[in-house]
């Protein structure tokens, strides 16, 4: 949800949206082309992020307990 916010908000997305003068300039394409791909990255980036710290975490602890048997 919070990509999608961050989207709404920047100033491309509301000139494409028609921010202009009697919405001159409405763009409706880049909210079909753009919106699935914010929704994609808001979904996976998090993912990926909590999905790498669960690696690097587990081997720090695979590290850490092969120092004691050794």
């Amino acid at each position: 949800m919070g990509a999608v916010v961050v989207w709404w908000q920047t100033s491309r997305t509301q000139r494409h949206l028609g921010n202009e003068f009697e919405n001159n300039g409405q763009d409706f394409g880049a909210v079909l082309t753009e919106l699935p791909l914010v929704f994609l990255a808001g979904a996976v980036v998090p993912a990926v992020v909590w999905g790498l710290g669960a690696w690097l975490l587990g081997r720090r602890r695979r590290a850490e307990s092969s120092q004691f048997h050794a």
